[in-house]
Parts: structure tokens; C-alpha cells; sequence
């Protein structure tokens, strides 16, 4: 049997593991940059994936928004929204997309089949070296976590591919800062301006103790738990009900997936069900900043001498979008 001090301290790790579910007030291991004021800025400096097979310093996160009108059995309910990991996001087909991607051939579906499409947001840690959040208040450890949205992920991955930069940003000694910088635009939140330090800056004592006391996160730990079969027969039930308009039903999905905030098998946030509790497989949504979402462009057809092929519902990923992006860094260093 566990002492009481094992057991708070595995709770607290296990609080810390699943983004700490806390209230607004309490210690955040997610920093909340969102929040950030508008014309304020942020500095962050990247750290590694603990994982030595992840070529990159972050991870790919892959989700469908599953919208509802409301909550079956509540006349009061409001209209929910539900995430699902895209299976794409380990390498499997996924059979929402294969559905969606047909809809861009009609123009009259192509809004609908924006709404339905996989959305991407990219999963970083390191440290909060300028935080203009007042009331933001840091786990004890400092390694925090960072959930990009494509914007920001764009201006990363464009300056890897900048033959300017010749280390790898997240170099202990030689790595630079990125600084991190909201603005509006059409009425949205806009972080286009954000850029990288021209500096090389070496970590400080204070950020290399803090390393080498808590060690760093596997980014893959924070990734949704990959769908079994039944999750998937799940999440297709769930897909076409949405689809059609229906109400979520909290009998037949909250055991496996439900919107936040809501207890399994129930409609009622406040009560737990007494026959168990959702599965990992529940995916709660990530934080997101308050900017307008960008849906899949619109599809194109694809020129070919014989016919022109189905549209796509995904521009194509640019150039140097693989392995070779810290590849082209690493050879660098090695020259």
C-alpha cells in the first residue's frame, strides 16, 4: 500500500501529464499566450522532445471538431462540439476525411466540408523567458508547454528552411529565442509579426538546473491515445449524427468521447456516472487562440493529360515539410 505522500505525489504527476485540469487560478504547465494583449508580446525559447526518434522538436496534432445541436434528453442544452482524433495522425486512413475529402467536388458541400476537416495544431515545450501575463502563474517546473496553431507554426518552420540559420534553435548554447508577438487583423488575433531572435543565446543556469532537475516531456505522451476499433466505429457514429443535425447522446458516446466539461453517461457536467468513467480516448480540446480558424483551401483540380482528377480538400505541403527541415540544419553543422 502506497503512503499518503505517494499517492499525492503521483496524482500531482498524473494532474501534470493530462495539462492539469485546474482552475483558471491555479498553476498552468500549458503557457496561455492567447492571452496575451493585443500589441504585447511573449518570449519563449524551444527545448528537444525527449524522444530521440521524433526528428522534430515538436508533434503534429490532428482533430475533427464534431458540432452538435444540443444534448439529447436537455431542452435547455446549447449546441455542443465534440473533437476526435484524425486517424491520420497515426498513420492510418481515416474514414471521416475519406468522406469529407468527396465533398469538395461540389462547390455547394465545400463549407461543409471545410467545417469537418481535420484541424492542426503542433505541440512544443521550453521556457517563458518574457511573459507579460501578470496574472499567469508557472508550475514549479519551468519547462512549460506550447500549443502552436498553423500561423505560428509556418513562421518556425519557414526560418529552419533559411540557410541563415545554422544551428538548430533548441542548441543549449547556440540556440536562439523566439519572440512571440499578437496583433489584430479583420478583427482577429494575428501573430504574423512573431520572429526569431538574431542573437545565439546559451541557457542560463537557472534554465539548464531546471532541465536537468525535471528532464523534458515526451511530446507524444500529450497526443490523444490512437482510436481502437470501437472508438472508431465511434467516432464514424458520431461523425454522421453530426451530419445530420442530431443531438449528442450521452448514453451511447460520453463513455467514449464527450464536449468538455460534461461526465460520462450523463448530461449533467456535475455528476459523475456511477458505472465508470470515460476511457483516455476522451479528447477535451486544446487550448486555442482566439484567431479565425483557417479551413483547407478550397480544392483544386490537379492538371493530367488524360482527366482532370478529384479536387483535393488540403493544399499540398510545401517544399522541405519532412524529415529533410532539421536535416538541412544538421548538415549545415556538420560542414
Amino acid at each position: 500500500m502506497a503512503s499518503l505522500a505517494e499517492i499525492r505525489a503521483k496524482l500531482k504527476e498524473q494532474e501534470a501529464n493530462t495539462g492539469g485540469n485546474r482552475g483558471p487560478q491555479g498553476p498552468n504547465p500549458i503557457y496561455p499566450f492567447w492571452n496575451i494583449k493585443e500589441g504585447e508580446s511573449a518570449t519563449m525559447r524551444f527545448l528537444p522532445d525527449s524522444d530521440q526518434d521524433n526528428t522534430f522538436f515538436w508533434k503534429e496534432r490532428l482533430m475533427i471538431k464534431l458540432p452538435f445541436s444540443g444534448v439529447k434528453g436537455d431542452t435547455s442544452s446549447r449546441p455542443v462540439q465534440v473533437q476526435v482524433p484524425c486517424m491520420e495522425m497515426y498513420g492510418d486512413s481515416c474514414g471521416i476525411l475519406a468522406e469529407v475529402r468527396g465533398w469538395f467536388k461540389d462547390p455547394s458541400l465545400e463549407d461543409m466540408g471545410r467545417k469537418y476537416w481535420k484541424k492542426r495544431s503542433y505541440i512544443f515545450q521550453g521556457f517563458v523567458t518574457d511573459n507579460p501575463l501578470a496574472d499567469d502563474q508557472a508550475p514549479e517546473n519551468p519547462v512549460r508547454r506550447f500549443i502552436i496553431g498553423p500561423q505560428i507554426f509556418q513562421i518556425i518552420k519557414q526560418a529552419l528552411m533559411d540557410p541563415d540559420m545554422e544551428e538548430l534553435p533548441t542548441d543549449y548554447t547556440a540556440g536562439v529565442d523566439f519572440r512571440l508577438n499578437k496583433t489584430s487583423k479583420g478583427g482577429y488575433a494575428d501573430y504574423g509579426t512573431s520572429n526569431w531572435a538574431r542573437r545565439e543565446r546559451p541557457l542560463s543556469d537557472a534554465e539548464m538546473n531546471a532541465v536537468n532537475t525535471h528532464g523534458l516531456f515526451n511530446l507524444s505522451d500529450f497526443l490523444p491515445k490512437k482510436p481502437g476499433e470501437i472508438e472508431v466505429k465511434i467516432m464514424q457514429e458520431m461523425f454522421e449524427a453530426s451530419v445530420d443535425g442530431e443531438a449528442y447522446d450521452p448514453d451511447r458516446w460520453s463513455n467514449y468521447f464527450r464536449p468538455s466539461g460534461m461526465a460520462a453517461r450523463t448530461g449533467d457536467p456535475n455528476k459523475s456516472s456511477t458505472n465508470g468513467t470515460a476511457t483516455s480516448m476522451t479528447a477535451a480540446p486544446a487550448p486555442q487562440a482566439p484567431v479565425a480558424e483557417t479551413a483547407p483551401a478550397a480544392p483544386v483540380p490537379t492538371p493530367t493529360p488524360v482527366a482532370a482528377p478529384a479536387p483535393v480538400a488540403e493544399p499540398a505541403a510545401p517544399a522541405g515539410d519532412g524529415a529533410d527541415i532539421l536535416a538541412m540544419i544538421r548538415a549545415r553543422q556538420g560542414q
